[in-house]
């Protein structure tokens, strides 16, 4: 019987094993997307304990949680950080089955050293050792990055911020790259006339245009967009429920903005003509400058609308959506494409029915010289689990080319995440290292198998997004 998360955790072959340990363990992190507070990069932020570091923000532990039976005062509420982990911790063992336990336990082991297994028992002593250690300068929030050998950090930003921390990261030459994306959803988010007005306002304050017309906010989002790309932005990413691929003209634009800008709330067909008009607008400055454009679809937001009102948005009431995707996907890329605009594109899906569809389309659109120009993203949010992440794989390696693959993120907030990649490392290897050994790939080809778990961990995301 194996050790429960030994050295060979996952890799069940000899030959798995062996990708990983050789090709694969050692390699840095490119995490070409996060939602990590680039304010507490900036200011090395120390954490005062393990409950700050794990808990706060981590939706995914706080649906557990409250699956759980746990109150919700021990999870968003006012307990202590203490109480709050020891609510958590009382929970980690009904969590086997579930990816929070391969995380807990590898961010326990990969960070702190631990190897004991979190229970109501163990808590206590494994609170306080990871404390002691999360107030050392070693474990602050650059400590961490430097700990996992954290290369590139794409955090995800709005237009209307200053970036402020990516400039002073750069200007003071911290050694792993801090880097902004361009996440545009609230140029998008038109159901509230009276918020999207605000939003539009503080545009126009930080961009110097007076937005008075749908023309004026994509002169306001080209600027912000070149600021962006000063900052060393690579990659733009979108936050929608589909792709907006509708028919419009400028005129019905300008008159959409109008109503909306008024005050007004528009109907659903006005809603999806605006959104295409911005979705397509943002790709072609996102083609101009040769950057990627990510776009993340297929959740139902904010589902619960009490717990919404009690503790407000994305704090762990959102779902897989089942709508139909594939012909305004088509559409929205062959748009961009008809005139050799489509920028470097990865679609990531939230629901596994869209695996082999996503797959497919992205063949559609790939063109030369850039290798693997359109990509099929990594299992993504309910997704990055081990089925999921294995799903993804046979799908793209069925229908696409594994090789070119760009890897994995963490999606994360928490800098205990990195783990993930080790995660992902690891069923990468298991999965290609069964192959061999069932005689589905050739042995005599292993150096070639270990490049490619090697460009798929590291260097594929390293060339295409020019790090």
């Amino acid at each position: 019987m194996r050790q429960f998360m030994d050295n060979d955790f996952v890799l069940e072959t000899a030959t798995a094993r062996r990708l990983y340990h050789d090709h694969a363990a050692g390699l840095p992190i490119i995490d070409y997307h996060c939602h990590l507070d680039p304010a507490m990069i900036a200011r090395d932020h120390r954490f005062d304990n393990l409950g700050e570091a794990w808990l706060a923000g981590d939706h995914y532990k706080w649906r557990a949680m409250r699956t759980d039976g746990v109150d919700e005062r021990f999870i968003t509420g006012n307990a202590s950080d203490w109480e709050k982990f020891e609510k958590w911790a009382a929970t980690v063992p009904d969590t086997m089955g579930s990816p929070l336990y391969h995380w807990t336990h590898l961010e326990l082991r990969t960070a702190f050293g631990i190897d004991k297994l979190l229970s109501p028992a163990t808590a206590r002593e494994i609170y306080d050792e990871c404390t002691a250690l999360l107030r050392t300068p070693e474990f602050s929030a650059r400590g961490l990055m430097r700990r996992y050998g954290v290369e590139v950090v794409c955090t995800t930003d709005d237009p209307a911020d200053s970036l402020e921390h990516h400039i002073a990261l750069r200007e003071e030459g911290f050694e792993i790259r801090v880097l902004p994306t361009w996440r545009p959803d609230r140029a998008m988010a038109v159901e509230n006339p009276a918020a999207y007005r605000a939003y539009v306002e503080r545009l126009s304050s930080v961009s110097g245009v007076s937005i008075v017309t749908f023309a004026d906010l994509l002169e306001a989002l080209g600027r912000r967009h070149d600021f962006f790309a000063a900052q060393g932005c690579r990659l733009s990413d979108h936050g929608a429920d589909r792709f907006y691929a509708d028919d419009f003209t400028d005129a019905e634009i300008e008159t959409i903005f109008n109503k909306v800008y008024g005050g007004r709330s528009l109907t659903p067909q006005e809603t999806s003509k605006f959104k295409s008009a911005v979705m397509y607008h943002g790709a072609l400055m996102d083609h101009a400058k040769g950057w990627a454009q990510q776009f993340h679809y297929g959740v139902i937001r904010n589902n619960n609308s009490r717990m919404m009102a009690r503790v407000g948005v994305d704090t762990g009431f959102d779902s897989i959506a089942d709508g139909d995707v594939a012909r305004d996907m088509a559409r929205f890329l062959d748009r961009l494409d008809i005139d050799d605009r489509l920028a470097k594109t990865i679609v990531y899906n939230l629901n596994p029915r869209d695996n082999h569809l996503v797959a497919s389309m992205i063949g559609n659109f790939q063109q030369g010289p850039v290798a693997g120009k359109i990509q099929m993203g990594s299992a993504w949010w309910f997704l990055d689990q081990r089925d999921g992440i294995e799903a993804q794989l046979t799908a793209l390696s069925n229908l696409g080319l594994l090789f070119r693959f760009v890897g994995m993120l963490t999606d994360s907030r928490s800098f205990l995440s990195y783990p993930r990649h080790e995660y992902f490392r690891r069923i990468l290897c298991n999965t290609l290292g069964g192959e061999v050994e069932r005689g589905l790939l050739p042995a005599s080809e292993l150096a070639h198998i270990g490049r490619m778990v090697e460009n798929i961990s590291y260097r594929n995301a390293k060339t295409y997004f020019n790090f």
